[in-house]
C-alpha cells in the first residue's frame, strides 16, 4: 500500500467498512465517476484479466484494442470470442451463457451480463451507479441493463481464461479440474443465477414502466 500510495499513477479510494463484493465495486466504480473529468475513458475491468492481457501472449492485440477506441465507440462491452470461450471450462460458458440466453429473451440484445470488461466516459457511469442498487455480484448486470440500448459489443481473444497464467497451472489439467469439480460449478451458479434473478426483475419493472406511461399519454 504504501508503494502504491508514493506512485502518481494511482488514486487509492479508502474502506472505512466491510463491504460486501457488490458494495465494493459500485463505491469504487462511483468514486472512479465521479473524481475524472466528465470525458475521461474509463476502462472498467479485473485485476487479474488486466495482468494477464499485458503480460501474457495476448499484449500486442489487448493494447492494439484500447489504443484503437474512439469516443463514438462508447459505451463498449469487450465480449469473449469463440476463440476465447474455447479455452473457458465448459461449466463455465455453460452456466455464465445462461445469463446471456436470459438477457436475449427479456431484451432481444446478446449481451455478456456477466462481463469482465467495460469502458465508459466518467459522466454516463456517473448517470448509471446510482439506479445500480443489488449489494452482490449482480450488481455487474444491472450496470449492463441501465447500458443496453446503448452499449456496443466487441468480441476479443485476450479474453481467454486468465487462471493457468494467474496461478502458474497447466491450462489443460486446470480446465480438466474445473470442470469436474461440483464446488467449481456451484460456485459459477452462486453468481449466475442472482443476475438471472436481477436481470428478470429489471424486465418487469420496464414493462410496468411502459405500460404506465401508455396509460398516462392516453
Amino acid at each position: 500500500m504504501a508503494q502504491l500510495q508514493a506512485d502518481d499513477f494511482f488514486t487509492i479510494f479508502p474502506v472505512d467498512k466491510i463491504l460486501g463484493v457488490g458494495e465494493h465495486f459500485a463505491y469504487l466504480y462511483q468514486c472512479a465517476a465521479d473524481t475524472a473529468p466528465s470525458d475521461q475513458v474509463l476502462h472498467l475491468c479485473y485485476l487479474d484479466r488486466l495482468a494477464f492481457a499485458l503480460e501474457g501472449d495476448y499484449r500486442d492485440a489487448f493494447l492494439a484494442d484500447v489504443d484503437a477506441l474512439n469516443v463514438e465507440d462508447l459505451p463498449l462491452i469487450f465480449q469473449r470470442s469463440e476463440a476465447a470461450w474455447m479455452t473457458h471450462p465448459q461449466n463455465y460458458r455453460d452456466i455464465e451463457g445462461m445469463v446471456t440466453t436470459v438477457g436475449r429473451h427479456l431484451f432481444g440484445m446478446e449481451l455478456d451480463y456477466a462481463w469482465c470488461h467495460i469502458v465508459v466516459q466518467a459522466a454516463e457511469l456517473r448517470t448509471v451507479m446510482p439506479l445500480v442498487k443489488n449489494p452482490d455480484l449482480s450488481m455487474v448486470a444491472e450496470m449492463i441493463f441501465h447500458l443496453q440500448h446503448r452499449i456496443q459489443p466487441r468480441a476479443v481473444d485476450w479474453l481467454a481464461w486468465e487462471d493457468p497464467f494467474i496461478l502458474s497451472r497447466d491450462a489443460v489439467k486446470l480446465k480438466h479440474e474445473r470442470e469436474n469439480s461440483f464446488e467449481e460449478t456451484q460456485k459459477r451458479l452462486s453468481y449466475a443465477l442472482p443476475r438471472m434473478e436481477t436481470l428478470t426483475r429489471l424486465a418487469q419493472l420496464e414493462i410496468k414502466e411502459k405500460l404506465k406511461t401508455r396509460i398516462n399519454s392516453s
